[in-house]
């Protein structure tokens, strides 16, 4: 697996720990061993142009996904095949300014963010009631099961 991290912020970030946590969630939706992705993390300024170039949606967003050859998650019989999964940018002020709201550390909600984003990479959506229910309990059973499997800090 080739997770690439690029900072282009001046936030701090524990690159290992979100290359861990894509690790954990490409094994847990038995993806190839070879799949690749990337995160990047980048200021709001940058965050804002992905925001209205892609989206046409003022302002900058807290994370936008890019899939590429548009992989779904395999099982333990049949792995995905491999493939370039995409793009996750995530944007640190954002985040930290939910995380805020929400009650809970910065890197707990980029590591959320990132989860989440994993999961539009490969196919999960949130318009339906349905699908919101069934990615949103797979994107907390993930982040809550890598959070717990973690030494503490």
């Amino acid at each position: 697996m080739t997770i690439e991290i690029r900072n282009e912020t001046t936030a701090l970030v524990d690159e290992r720990e979100f290359v861990e946590l894509a690790r954990f969630v490409f094994e847990a939706m038995h993806l190839h061993p070879s799949t690749e992705m990337s995160i990047l993390f980048v200021d709001e300024d940058a965050m804002e142009k992905l925001h209205v170039q892609w989206l046409d949606l003022p302002g900058p967003t807290d994370v936008m996904s890019f899939p590429m050859d548009e992989l779904t998650p395999g099982s333990a019989e049949h792995p995905a095949p491999e493939g370039l999964l995409g793009d996750v940018v995530l944007c640190p002020s954002v985040a930290t300014a939910q995380a805020a709201e929400a009650g809970h550390s910065a890197v707990e909600e980029m590591l959320l963010l990132t989860v989440h984003s994993i999961l539009h990479l490969l196919g999960y959506d949130h318009m339906e009631e349905d699908e919101r229910t069934e990615m949103f309990d797979l994107q907390r059973k993930l982040l809550l099961t890598f959070l717990a499997s973690r030494p503490a800090h």
